[in-house]
């Protein structure tokens, strides 16, 4: 995998956050899927997004939860950081089990709220999530 330098990387994900329609951006560690850097997402560790442009924890954000379950469309950036780490792993095991030569480059998830694109880097993962453009 040709492995992009730390400012191609700011770039692209600089050129992605500023589509129509951003609500958040991730900057995963390729190695281990730890946040490296967050903007939208409430995380609960202060230290996991120092450049976040939002409060670092959700104790002073509004209630979040209801008999013990989240309300729909509300996430932690570790909740999304998960779930983003393991569905880049399964998509990676399906690529593998096609070709074992190749590789994933990029991913797109498309709701009916909103879509994440997904961009595995050499040393990170970038992370947008925006609202699903109209059909």
């Amino acid at each position: 995998m040709a492995q992009n330098t730390p400012d191609e990387t700011l770039s692209l994900l600089t050129r992605l956050s500023q589509k129509p329609g951003v609500q958040s951006t991730l900057v995963l560690s390729r190695d281990t899927g730890a946040i490296v850097r967050t903007s939208g997402l409430i995380s609960n560790s202060p230290s996991a997004n120092p450049n976040s442009t939002l409060p670092a924890s959700v104790d002073t954000a509004p209630e979040n939860y209801t008999n013990g379950r989240k309300e729909s469309g509300i996430h932690s950036a570790e909740d999304v950081s998960s779930m983003v780490w393991s569905f880049l792993g399964s998509a990676g095991k399906l690529v593998d089990g096609l070709d074992k030569e190749d590789e994933v480059k990029l991913l797109r998830l498309r709701t009916k709220k909103n879509e994440l694109v997904i961009v595995p880097d050499a040393k990170f993962i970038l992370v947008v999530i925006h609202d699903t453009p109209p059909a």
